[in-house]
């Protein structure tokens, strides 16, 4: 095992930030593929608003922009080019008569659904070798690295 000096954790975290480059870049090109598949033309970004609304639905304008931490303004916006494309509705926020609460429509996540499938498998295949535990720790990982956290143990 490598000494654990300062200048071999720079070397190990460098080679980390690589990997994860090449991660994001391909995720990039997957969610910039489904975006197209859900409507021709929409942007990775406007994808990105839809799949969070997807995933906290529902969900207000507000907590959104908070949520992508993002422009108010500029989610608005996004969000009213999704409900034109029929992918998001609005209904009034019962608890504050000043907002609405957002959530997809059957038609949108038919199209996200549509949109996911040829994608759907790839991170399945890419563990299949994977033992159970390995996949445990590298979420565990990678949630205490996003978080900010120390990992637990």
């Amino acid at each position: 095992m490598a000494e654990d000096t300062r200048e071999a954790r720079t070397e190990a975290v460098r080679a980390l930030e690589a990997e994860f480059g090449e991660l994001v870049s391909r995720f990039r090109r997957i969610i910039t593929e489904n975006a197209h598949r859900v409507s021709p033309g929409l942007l990775p970004g406007a994808y990105k608003v839809f799949t969070t609304i997807v995933r906290r639905q529902p969900v207000t304008t507000s907590a959104l922009a908070e949520c992508l931490t993002a422009d108010k303004g500029q989610i608005s916006r996004t969000v009213r080019e999704l409900e034109e494309l029929g992918l998001v509705q609005r209904a009034p926020d019962p608890t504050d008569g000043r907002s609405s609460l957002l959530s997809p429509t059957p038609h949108g996540l038919e199209r996200l659904a549509a949109a996911r499938a040829p994608h759907e498998g790839i991170l399945v295949d890419a563990l299949e070798q994977w033992p159970l535990e390995d996949i445990s720790n590298l979420t565990r990982l990678l949630h205490a690295l996003t978080s900010g956290e120390r990992p637990a143990l």
